[in-house]
């Protein structure tokens, strides 16, 4: 981070500056929250993953069914297969915490239209009322938790820099088209393990580790996949454990927080090796294959030249991806462990999570939120970098939102996203011009729209040959992972060339 002197050795006068900025810019705070959640509402007036399709209907009616069964069955019933919980019609398949929170907004949509969560005859039920109510309760997760975490995060990160600087990261990350678009229009609630995971970053940079510890295992609880993330916590809060005055009791303390979080959020799973696995067994969708849809990870991009689901078995191919993963989220873990740092924690956290995407076993094009995200904690570090990802993220994503019906709030927040990044007095962009405003970087951008533009028009208006109905699925596929290997690759060898730069200056206590 940038700053010099004493300002730099004190963090806690640089978030008390912010503080006061926050304050004294009332007006500036409130339009970039408001303007953010008028976006989110708008967007949620469009159709939504399995609008009118049954007999499956989508990922709206998956979590409106798992509101239905945790308001009426027991919540040792929740993951077992019974008469009213038939786990082939979209059964739990995610952590207990998702349990919890689904069983709460089934409290609140049962006060107010009990039909659309009546056991056995609410499948499928889509009326104005419920989808209003359903609506409602991801736009008060993100208002409740991803807001305040993102808010934390520029308070104890970018303190010292200029307002207009900490305005723009603000609105960055509240202004992800990404998470926007899936949460608020294909219909999820990735805002909420999202926004633990941030408030789990923004506690370790102010030095509570504790509360960081309690917030990343409650993210982990409520989506598996923030697992993607988990290399990073780890080899951060390691390194500066063995680095204090009490190493082996400062790991302790923390590995019982750990513990004790475990232990509260699976209570009702304890009473048995059996409860416990049947949970598990729901969390790793190992029958699903090494992949499915198409998605711009390792395994999918090259299945055109080597079949892996052909010459390999399934548990040979669990082992292939796992030591592929391991293997490339190692450098950033041992960097972390060696020589931690705050610069350098990010850079893991989004070096960790391009590993699991690029290499992992059961990817879904959904999971490059978990990169974007960390990306966007680094936007005003990377900004090239970020505008860079953020518009390949979303290519990813777009053969899935175009089935969904969501290519206008698509088309419009991919246009908003590059207005943000190149207009010149917005949030301070003027500066950030400055600093990457050079020819090659020009013709580069430009050639990245142009092709962009080339690629939806022809996804859009013209029809794939019979025998490769696909075949435009698979190219985006293709680009967008050779795109994230190069990223990753550069990202990777970033945070190893901080090492002698960042560490110095962030001693550990």
């Amino acid at each position: 981070m940038e700053g010099k002197g004493k300002e730099e050795r004190n963090p806690t006068k640089k978030s008390d500056r912010v503080v006061v900025w926050l304050l004294h810019r009332k007006f500036t705070l409130l339009s970039i929250l408001l303007f953010a959640f008028f976006l989110r509402i708008l967007v949620s007036l469009h159709p939504y993953s399995g609008a009118r399709r049954p007999p499956m209907f989508g990922d709206y009616e998956a979590q409106r069914h798992w509101m239905e069964i945790t308001i009426n069955i027991p919540p040792r019933e929740w993951y077992k297969n019974t008469t009213f919980n038939h786990l082939a019609y979209w059964g739990l398949d995610y952590p207990p915490l998702t349990a919890y929170q689904s069983y709460f907004h089934g409290i609140f949509l049962r006060a107010l239209d009990p039909n659309s969560v009546a056991l056995s005859s609410s499948r499928g039920y889509e009326t104005p009322l419920s989808k209003l109510l359903m609506r409602w309760t991801v736009l008060s997760s993100d208002a409740l938790v991803f807001f305040p975490a993102a808010l934390y995060f520029v308070i104890v990160y970018y303190a010292g820099r200029k307002d207009d600087e900490v305005a723009w990261q603000l609105a960055m990350i509240l202004l992800l088209p990404g998470v926007i678009l899936i949460d608020h229009g294909h219909f999820q609630y990735n805002c909420i393990s999202l926004g633990l995971t941030i408030g789990a970053v923004a506690a370790i940079i102010s030095e509570n580790d504790v509360l960081a510890s309690v917030l990343y295992c409650l993210a982990l609880n409520h989506k598996q996949m923030s697992a993607y993330y988990a290399p990073a916590f780890f080899g951060h809060l390691l390194g500066k454990c063995i680095r204090r005055k009490n190493p082996l009791l400062e790991t302790m303390k923390l590995g019982f927080v750990v513990f004790g979080t475990f232990i509260i959020v699976w209570w009702p799973y304890l009473s048995s090796v059996e409860a416990i696995l049947e949970v598990l067994r729901r969390l790793a969708p190992f029958e699903r294959g090494i992949y499915e849809d198409y998605v711009a990870n390792f395994w999918c991009s090259t299945s055109f030249v080597i079949k892996w689901k052909r010459l390999f078995s399934m548990q040979t191919l669990r082992l292939l991806s796992f030591g592929a993963t391991l293997a490339s989220i190692l450098p950033s873990t041992v960097h972390q462990i060696s020589v931690p740092s705050r610069q350098g924690f990010l850079y893991a956290m989004l070096n960790s999570s391009f590993s699991f995407y690029l290499f992992s076993f059961q990817v879904h094009e959904k999971s490059v939120l978990l990169p974007l995200v960390a990306m966007s904690l680094l936007a005003l570090e990377e900004p090239l970098l970020f505008h860079w990802f953020s518009c390949y993220a979303m290519l990813s994503m777009y053969p899935l939102l175009c089935r969904d019906g969501l290519v206008v709030p698509y088309g419009a927040l991919l246009l908003l996203s590059n207005l943000l990044y190149f207009t010149p007095q917005v949030f301070g962009g003027h500066r950030r011009r400055e600093r990457v405003s050079f020819g090659f970087r020009k013709v580069l951008m430009a050639l990245c729209l142009l092709s962009f533009l080339v690629i939806h028009v022809i996804y859009l208006s013209v029809t794939p040959p019979k025998r490769y109905p696909f075949i435009f699925e698979a190219f985006i596929m293709v680009l967008c992972f050779s795109q994230f290997v190069v990223i990753a690759a550069y990202t990777n060898m970033k945070q190893w060339m901080l090492q002698s730069s960042c560490f110095p200056k962030e001693k550990m206590h």
